[in-house]
């Protein structure tokens, strides 16, 4: 049965982020995305009138997927601490995933051309993370919000370093398959998560 409305629309928002990922922006025609959704170009572009157009629809559709799939940190745990050191985890887990992998390779090469599109899939993954993050230190430890902003960051970095920029330049491989949330102690290194963590949030004296 042919695809209709919302179920078409969604179909093609998934077919064009795969072409976007393996092509990049400037190789991936409308008539290719169309012919590999298997719909006509006019309804195509019924739903998406430029390519830039149906690329910001992209980004929305990542951002839903991608938080949909971190959650918040208060969701990991009802220990805050703990909260904070399997979000964090998560977040470590999922940026070693093709798809995402990718799609930051995609914002670093349409930075110069699309600015407002690159920084929309920054903050897809770290932008989105600090911000649930900040709000659970403000929650949970008492933080005010700048602060909780600056340390939210601070420990995001320290997490993903150094392992973002060699995934980034290919030096370490990416995980095809979406990695499982039952796998994160087996797969991320929890330990010194917390270790940062408590660099960035030291525990109280006395």
């Amino acid at each position: 049965m042919a695809r209709r409305g919302q179920a078409l629309r969604e179909h093609i928002l998934d077919t064009a982020k795969l072409a976007f990922l393996e092509d990049g922006f400037e190789r991936t025609s409308m008539d290719a995305i169309a012919a590999r959704a298997e719909t006509s170009k006019r309804s195509l572009y019924a739903h998406f009138p430029t390519k830039d157009a149906l690329f910001v629809a992209v980004v929305e559709r990542i951002r839903a997927l991608f938080g949909a799939r971190m959650h918040t940190p208060a969701e990991y745990s009802e220990e805050p601490s703990e909260a904070v050191v399997r979000y964090c985890g998560r977040l470590s887990q999922l940026v070693r995933w093709s798809s995402v992998a990718r799609m930051l390779r995609l914002g670093i090469a349409e930075a110069d051309r699309l600015p407002e599109l690159a920084a929309g899939l920054y903050d897809v993954v770290f932008g989105v993370a600090a911000a649930d993050l900040a709000a659970h230190l403000v929650a949970g430890f008492g933080f005010e919000e700048g602060a909780a902003r600056v340390a939210a960051d601070e420990l995001i970095g320290l997490v993903l370093h150094p392992m973002l920029p060699r995934l980034l330049f290919g030096i370490e491989p990416l995980v095809d398959d979406l990695p499982e949330e039952a796998d994160l102690a087996a797969e991320v290194d929890l330990e010194r998560i917390g270790r940062l963590f408590r660099l960035v949030v030291p525990p109280p004296v006395g």
